[in-house]
């Protein structure tokens, strides 16, 4: 139970699901009510199928290239404390992502799916969190569950995105954004240190 609040937690912080909810509403600013339940069910959808990707076939594709886990790992872990320090200092989530709406790109793949939901954070989450040398195959299934549980989360949010910013507004969804960014900073520096000692340790 344990392994999997820490596998939630995780996912739950580099998905940020409060941080994509101004990205959403911008994104769906000028269409209907039915065009954007479509638009959050496809957006999630596709992020889904992406880190299930990841998480399936991540591990393979690393060592095929050469690259060791806990290469990936520490390399992950860095960007991840550098991802999760402009989250805390510079631009929050939703800032950054909606300058990117504003730029044109609405649609549900881009920034929806990728890189608000399936972010290079979340990816990585989906390697190192189902390491076939490190958990057996009930670890990973639990992991999967721990990742589909912060999708549903971002698709419930996503679906009632209205009501949601009425209440919290940007400066809330902003402040989340920031407390995300310290956790994630601490889950970063972690993975760094973590892929270190494995690394040596082989």
């Amino acid at each position: 139970m344990n392994d999997w609040i820490s596998s939630f937690v995780f996912f739950f912080a580099v998905i940020d699901p409060v941080g994509t909810l101004p990205v959403f509403i911008a994104v769906t600013a000028r269409h209907a009510d039915w065009q954007k339940r479509r638009i959050a069910l496809m957006a999630v959808v596709v992020a889904t199928g992406i880190l299930f990707f990841f998480l399936l076939a991540g591990q393979y594709l690393l060592e095929n290239i050469g690259v060791p886990l806990s290469a990936f790992q520490v390399a992950g872990g860095a960007v991840l404390f550098l991802f999760a320090l402009t989250m805390i200092f510079g631009e929050g989530k939703p800032e950054s992502e909606l300058e990117i709406v504003q730029g044109g790109h609405e649609t549900a793949i881009f920034p929806l799916a990728v890189p608000s939901i399936a972010s290079p954070g979340a990816m990585l989450a989906a390697v190192v969190l189902t390491d076939n040398y490190r958990f057996d195959f009930i670890h990973q299934a639990r992991t999967a569950t721990a990742m589909l549980a912060v999708l549903a989360i971002v698709l419930l949010i996503l679906l009632t995105a209205g009501w949601i910013y009425r209440w919290i507004g940007s400066a809330g969804a902003s402040i989340v954004s920031r407390v995300m960014g310290l956790i994630l900073a601490s889950v970063a520096t972690t993975n760094v240190l973590l892929g270190i000692q494995q690394f040596f340790s082989v």
